[in-house]
């Protein structure tokens, strides 16, 4: 099978990070006898040094006419510490997830055995935990309209949904239920917030088509206690944009390392991938950051294809680089691997169908360059 392939590395770790998953790419071309095309574009903080603006009209073009867009990461501390610039890399991000309709952002968090240990949560806490934020990505107050007073003392943004833009997000949410435990929890603020209360009232209107489907309600606040208290408790996660960016990011600390989680960003006709993560301006270029969130992300890229078997290849690398204790130094201080030796091993042991026994030794002095 044929795909193309748009790869957006961005900022920070993101070049590294995102190399390693392209090896990932090319492992399961040779396993499986694909052909996926690559071909890059900038974003963010490299599209504005380039460019002057953090992502142009072309690249934006190039994720349209793309099967998926790989991201890696965005922002670096010049712009994070500067709140007068006017021109910053998220809004290359914000941009493409506009323009391209990925209204529905999709956040599995899943816990590893060999990784309870580093949570900041009990490992009681822990057991059985398996949920998927659905986080609406393109409407609310990060979209909204912003306005700043003359004299520069008082500031607004908008906060607006439609029932359009609830409905769709909302349908994908129910539909993961019923393929899951069939629980589905409406993260808001109802009791405060008008866009909270039509975002109630049309989930109500939908559960009735999802009789299977179990639903319950918890403001953003109680949601935030609950996911450190008793994580277990959730299957499906359904909130608005901003909401959805603290709940996720609480839930991908639960697994002991942001290095862990993937995301799938989907839209009408366009889908994009990327850790979870930030750019970790203080990793780049050391060859530390961990890529499994990005490898993860390719994973799921492979399930919007339909191409299960491969998604699961990529699954089992990561497991057996997991059991190995192949991994970076978010996990193990340790004796940990190097950033790209992750990648290479992992890209091997798909390429290898899992016939793969190697000693810590070998694969951290030798395979690197063997490969």
């Amino acid at each position: 099978m044929n795909k193309n392939i748009f790869v957006l590395p961005g900022d920070g770790i993101g070049p590294e990070i995102v190399l390693q998953a392209v090896k990932v790419i090319k492992a399961i071309d040779s396993a499986f006898d694909h052909k996926f095309e690559l071909s890059n574009g900038l974003i963010g903080a490299s599209s504005i040094r380039d460019n002057g603006e953090p992502i142009t009209d072309k690249v934006i073009k190039k994720g349209k006419n793309a099967d998926a867009v790989l991201l890696g990461a965005i922002g670096e501390p010049e712009y994070d510490n500067d709140p007068s610039i006017k021109v910053r890399p998220e809004q290359g991000l914000l941009k493409l997830r506009k323009s391209l309709s990925l209204y529905s952002n999709i956040r599995p968090v899943s816990m590893y055995d060999i990784l309870k240990d580093i949570s900041p949560l009990k490992n009681k806490n822990l057991k059985n935990v398996d949920l998927v934020v659905y986080r609406e990505l393109t409407g609310g107050i990060y979209f909204g309209e912003k306005t700043l007073s003359e004299d520069g003392r008082s500031a607004s943004d908008l906060c607006s949904y439609s029932v359009e833009e609830i409905t769709r997000i909302a349908k994908m949410a129910f539909e993961a239920a019923t393929n899951r435990r069939n629980k589905l929890t409406l993260v808001d603020k109802a009791n405060v917030l008008e866009t909270s209360r039509l975002w109630r009232k049309v989930v109500q209107e939908m559960a009735q088509k999802f009789p299977s489907v179990e639903v319950d309600y918890l403001y953003v606040d109680n949601a935030a206690m609950q996911m450190v208290i008793n994580p277990a408790q959730f299957d499906v996660i359904l909130t608005e944009n901003m909401f959805g960016d603290i709940i996720s990011d609480l839930s991908s600390v639960l697994t002991g390392s942001l290095g862990m989680l993937p995301s799938a960003s989907i839209g009408k006709s366009a889908a994009m991938f990327e850790p979870c993560h930030g750019s970790y301006p203080q990793a780049a270029g050391k060859d530390i950051a961990n890529p499994m969130a990005t490898i993860l992300s390719v994973a799921m890229m492979y399930d919007h294809f339909e191409m299960f078997k491969e998604a699961q290849a990529i699954r089992n690398a990561v497991n057996w680089a997991l059991k190995e204790n192949v991994v970076t130094e978010d996990i193990t201080t340790e004796n940990p691997t190097r950033c790209s030796v992750v990648g290479d091993l992992i890209a091997h042991y798909i390429e290898e169908k899992g016939e793969v026994s190697l000693n810590k030794r070998y694969m951290t002095e030798a395979l690197n360059t063997v490969i």
